[in-house]
């Protein structure tokens, strides 16, 4: 594929000041950026000001604010609705691309989405230069949509790797022509949700294990925070889609698996939160009226008292690549390691 500007990157910020700007001059400095849409999202700081300071005077940074707080998926569909790229790129506001990110994924052109690996820095590593990241043999594959959604149900004792956590890009034709956007009631999940759409839909989804995208990890992180509401609402998503009569046995096993996972989540938390906020007697009646839920709850407290027992497992062929504070999302092999 020629390497021209055809690519949207959509940023959505809100009391991002602090790391707006170095994921700003990330996605500007890539030379397949055609646009740079950042939605503030109705910031109570100075995040508008410090990503038009990041701005190299291209005119290909576009910054636009919400008032009030309307989520990720919101602020997300109006990037794309106010964009015209042929390619749509999501990147966090606390994120920033390593170079040649999209020359690497524009390489072959057989797909609807491509993704690449995530390399997950603490925010203490990145503070002066960031660490070098690896050059790993791309493997390229696709991904079908049971395996999607079996990747992203997480197991105790297993460090977090669930495959919704990657950031493709997306070409626009095909969301157009499946009407496909962002669910604006999902604050947790949303980008999982529109991929299980998408794949439902017959989207090509190609991964390659190059690492192209570097994830910070903060302590405060507004993604790392998420209401009990929100796992609701993920669930009931799952059972939405479920509802599609076209869907294969195989695909309704998974989502099935993946929704009881999520509520069992959801029904941890509501106990707890009934336990916290009206005190034990109330909790325990909550947990004896829904027997169904009993089990969920039960195993949950358990497994959260026996945590610090319990050393993670850590998996796959980067686990001696892994170092303090910097770990990577997918196996990989190092391209030194072939020569």
């Amino acid at each position: 594929m020629p390497q021209i500007q055809a690519i949207c990157v959509v940023i959505a910020a809100r009391n991002a000041s602090a790391t707006i700007g170095r994921a700003v001059a990330s996605a500007l400095a890539e030379p397949e950026t055609a646009e740079v849409v950042v939605i503030d999202d109705g910031s109570t700081d100075t995040t508008s000001a410090a990503a038009k300071a990041a701005d190299d005077d291209s005119g290909r940074l576009r910054i636009l604010r919400f008032e009030k707080n309307r989520g990720p998926a919101a602020a997300r569909n109006a990037a794309i609705a106010c964009s015209s790229s042929p390619f749509i790129a999501i990147l966090d506001a606390d994120d920033f691309f390593v170079p040649g990110r999209f020359g690497r994924l524009l390489a072959d052109n057989e797909w609807d989405f491509v993704a690449d690996n995530i390399a997950f820095i603490e925010e203490s590593r990145v503070a002066g230069a960031p660490p070098a990241i690896p050059e790993f043999h791309p493997q390229p594959r696709l991904i079908d949509l049971e395996s999607f959604v079996e990747g992203n149900i997480s197991r105790r004792g297993v460090r977090r790797g669930e495959i919704g956590f990657l950031k493709p890009v997306m070409r626009r034709a095909f969301l157009e022509s499946n009407e496909l956007r962002y669910r604006e009631d999902l604050r947790l999940g949303e980008d999982y949700e529109l991929y299980v759409r998408a794949l439902a839909k017959g989207a090509r989804y190609r991964l390659i294990h190059a690492c192209g995208y570097c994830a910070v990890v903060r302590s405060d992180s507004l993604s790392g925070r998420h209401r009990t509401e929100d796992l609701r609402r993920l669930y009931e998503a799952d059972r939405a889609i479920l509802a599609d009569s076209s869907l294969s046995e195989a695909t309704v096993a998974v989502l099935r698996r993946h929704e009881r996972h999520i509520r069992a989540k959801y029904e941890l938390r509501h106990f707890l939160d009934l336990k916290n906020g009206s005190g034990p007697l109330p909790a325990i009646r909550y947990a004896l009226a829904r027997p169904a839920a009993l089990a969920a709850i039960g195993s949950g407290i358990l497994a959260d008292k026996t945590e610090r027992f319990r050393r993670p497992v850590r998996t796959g062929a980067t686990a001696h690549l892994d170092s303090p504070g910097l770990r990577y999302l997918l196996s990989a092999v190092p391209v030194s390691a072939q020569r």
